[in-house]
């Protein structure tokens, strides 16, 4: 059961990361798009950051949004992108 749970919020923090990364979403669009609260998304957006994505607050026009500053970066001073081919590898399988 607690398995299940891990691949859910996995694949939660990837979809994230996705629409993340496409930097058209506000923070209400973030929340919009799966259907989720704020604090989901400030979760996720946590769960982001510890596996080392440079993820930022930015006011702009429309408002906040979160943008990917350093998509390649691990934040633990690993090498870049091995923290993303791991976490596609793990996503690929399940």
């Amino acid at each position: 059961m607690m398995c299940k749970r891990s691949r859910e919020i996995e694949n939660r923090l990837h979809a994230f990361l996705e629409l993340i990364e496409t930097g058209e979403y506000s923070t209400p669009g973030l929340v919009a798009a799966p259907g989720v609260s704020i604090l989901t998304i400030s979760y996720c957006v946590e769960g982001l950051r510890e596996r080392g994505h440079d993820i930022r607050a930015i006011r702009d026009a429309d408002g906040w949004r979160y943008v990917l500053k350093s998509p390649s970066m691990t934040g633990s001073g690993g090498q870049p992108d091995q923290l993303r081919q791991e976490e596609q590898r793990r996503w690929r399988y399940e």
